[in-house]
């Protein structure tokens, strides 16, 4: 069966259900439909002074096109932990329709181991990302109307930071002169669109404690500068209130379930490579302040996901993490080692051992967080017992466990030897977590620290427009933030070819973005987009609508 045939097949508990065994109780839920609900504001604030559960990350080596399973192994973890009688949540990011339409035909998780309603989830859910995309392109078309109608913030129209958003992979629309067809339409000026994913009102939906701080943070935005360099923000055109307004339901997270009816808040959904690619903070604290255990991924590999997690999520929120699981598979290492995606089946214990570099720099790089960290080796069927064994070898000489996962194929029951060891590391205490580099480090020094420690840069390199713009966002006050490095997923290094562990190799900053009210700064490397295109043969090919109406294609 396909993921969405399993997904479709599945026995859903009326989400009230899910929502009581939780302790929340029906008027706190904002139902839609019978299988998902909104949890209320007003619940959400009682939870305050209850204990807080332990966290636990799962996160992964590089993406390959030979799979992973991070999102898989993360629900798969959470049924697992509940079989042996843990009492746990797992909190994910929502899905964007363009990666969904573009290249993963959708991010639910896969096969035994899914949230459901799995539809719904890939496509509109609950409306989030609607209102997100909203809320910032009501701030988009509010400046053009303050200069229209005279300008009184003196906005220098070359200097405009706020570019508009849409939920889907579109080049086409990266850079654009906006405002054409006369003086009735406005003053043209170059702009562009990014992602949804990419927008600093997902990041700050995602980073905010509650309504009243959303609000607070969407009025400290920079929408641009003025002809003397000081900036505009979105409380200056009297902008934030009305962009609250949109998102006062979004802010509350999404209650569903997964395939063995646990609960599971998807909320929520940055991505990793060109924001912070966390799920809410929101989400997560209700979550710990509900369940004993909470499993929560970052988004690609750790070198991007779990670095800003830690450094910017964990950070900004007070969060600390006891315990990480680095996901991995035998066919994606081989990858690393140079074995072609048409051989991967074919047995390769030295290719394997070649790859396994990558896992061991995330499994070196996640540990310096200190953070313990466990291995979940996600089980292919061509896998080979001397793979497998060669791979445990390896960890072993790292000093760290890796287990044999098989959630993709049995659910819960295939990983229960991870969820023991998992639950015991977590119990243990072992956790001592701190972020790789203090407040106030200088911001160019932290995206040093982050690219020679994490990703093993031999120098960091950026223009002279680039260090300005850092020395006046220091200037102005921003420099205690963190850095959130856009960077290829695909490898350590801003070369997305260069599988493997690669050290020694430039990372050049193009670009520098302040998202003020997110609270972090964006640093653009390689030739990553902000607005990313679709691939020769999209997903959204294959993706329609069957003879009784249901939904083919999504996987």
């Amino acid at each position: 069966m396909s993921d969405i045939e399993i997904a479709r097949a599945a026995r859903k508990l009326p989400i009230g259900e899910i929502g009581q065994r939780l302790g929340i109780e029906p008027a706190d839920l904002s139902p839609y439909g019978h299988d998902k609900a909104k949890i209320g504001a007003a619940f959400l604030q009682s939870l305050t002074d209850l204990p807080d559960g332990k966290l636990i990350l799962v996160t992964a080596i590089n993406p390959t096109p030979a799979g992973e399973g991070k999102t898989t192994t993360t629900v798969g973890l959470v049924d697992g932990l509940n079989r042996i009688g843990a009492k746990a949540v797992v909190c994910v990011r929502e899905p964007s329709l363009g990666p969904c339409f573009g290249v993963k035909g959708g991010a639910a998780g896969g096969g035994r181991a899914q949230v459901v309603p799995m539809e719904d989830i890939n496509l509109h859910f609950t409306g989030d990302f609607h209102a997100i995309t909203s809320a910032h392109n009501l701030l988009a078309a509010m400046i053009d109307n303050h200069i229209y109608w005279g300008n009184e913030q003196d906005l220098d129209l070359r200097r405009i930071a706020w570019r508009r958003v849409v939920d889907m992979n579109d080049r086409a629309l990266r850079d654009m002169v906006g405002a054409l067809g006369g003086v009735r339409n406005g003053f043209p000026r170059e702009t562009g669109f990014d992602i949804t994913v990419a927008s600093e009102v997902m990041a700050i939906l995602c980073l905010a404690r509650d309504l009243a701080d959303l609000e607070e943070r969407l009025g400290q935005i920079v929408i641009g500068y003025r002809r003397d360099k000081t900036p505009v923000h979105a409380r200056d055109i009297k902008a934030h209130q009305a962009m609250a307004v949109l998102l006062k339901e979004a802010i509350q997270p999404n209650l569903v379930q997964t395939l063995e009816n646990n609960p599971a808040f998807v909320h929520g959904g940055p991505f990793a490579n060109i924001a912070h690619g966390c799920n809410s903070v929101v989400a997560t604290k209700a979550a710990l302040k509900l369940a004993d255990y909470v499993v929560t991924e970052a988004g690609f590999g750790a070198d991007l996901g779990a670095e800003k997690f830690f450094d910017i999520k964990c950070r900004k929120a007070g969060l600390r993490p006891a315990a990480a699981v680095i996901v991995a598979t035998v066919r994606a290492l081989k990858m690393n080692g140079g074995v072609a995606r048409a051989e991967l089946g074919r047995e390769d214990v030295a290719a394997l051992v070649r790859g396994a570099v990558n896992l061991g720099r995330h499994v070196e790089n996640v540990g310096s967080f200190g953070v313990p960290v466990i291995v979940a080796i996600n089980h292919f069927l061509s896998d080979t017992d001397a793979e497998i064994a060669a791979l445990k070898e390896y960890t072993s000489g790292l000093g760290v466990e890796a287990v044999l996962c098989r959630h993709w194929a049995e659910g819960g029951a295939g990983i229960e030897e991870l969820a023991q060891k998992v639950k015991a590391m977590a119990d243990s205490g072992k956790a001592d977590f701190q972020p790789i580099y203090p407040d106030d480090m200088p911001l160019f020094a932290k995206i040093e620290t982050v690219a020679k420690q994490i990703y093993r840069a031999g120098s960091v390199t950026a223009d002279r427009a680039v260090l300005d713009q850092l020395a006046q966002f220091e200037a102005m006050g921003y420099g205690q933030l963190p850095v959130c490095i856009a960077k290829t997923q695909y490898s350590f290094s801003t070369d997305p070819t260069l599988l493997g562990a690669p050290e020694g190799h430039e990372v050049h900053v193009r670009e520098v973005r302040l998202s003020a009210g997110a609270g972090f700064i964006v640093a653009i490397t390689g030739d990553i987009m902000t607005m990313p295109g679709l691939p020769r043969k999209p997903a959204a090919e294959t993706i329609r609508l069957d003879e009784q109406g249901f939904v083919e294609g999504l996987f």
